[in-house]
């Protein structure tokens, strides 16, 4: 009854994480500029990474493959959202700025 359950919930996990693969992806085409588009990626590339490594842990069971797959899901959950700051701020410092619709600034400013 608990190996039912415990493949129901690994093929849970699994699908949540295809459809944030797949919602990132859409969102990554449907955004208008560079930090909309990264800031698309990066949250649907760490919430794809938990769910689809824990649904893969799920389904191996306490084997050698899953502290293989804790750990590289450990590795990516670090350098992911690194990898983001740093092309993020690589892209600010080259220059590219922001839309001034997102510009919080402006907004401030033109309040009343």
């Amino acid at each position: 009854m608990i190996e039912v359950a415990i493949e129901w919930l690994g093929n849970a996990l699994l699908i949540v994480g295809a459809a944030s693969v797949l919602i990132g992806g859409i969102g990554v085409i449907r955004m208008p500029d560079l930090y909309s588009r990264m800031h698309a990626s990066s949250l649907t590339d760490t919430m794809a990474t938990l769910a689809l490594f824990s649904g893969l842990m799920l389904h191996s069971g306490f084997t050698l493959a899953t502290i293989k797959l804790m750990a590289i899901m450990a590795f990516l959950l670090l350098t992911g959202p690194t990898a983001t700051y740093a092309l993020a701020n690589a892209a600010f410092r080259s220059g590219i700025e922001q839309p001034r619709s997102l510009n919080t600034d402006d907004q401030e400013k033109s309040a009343p």
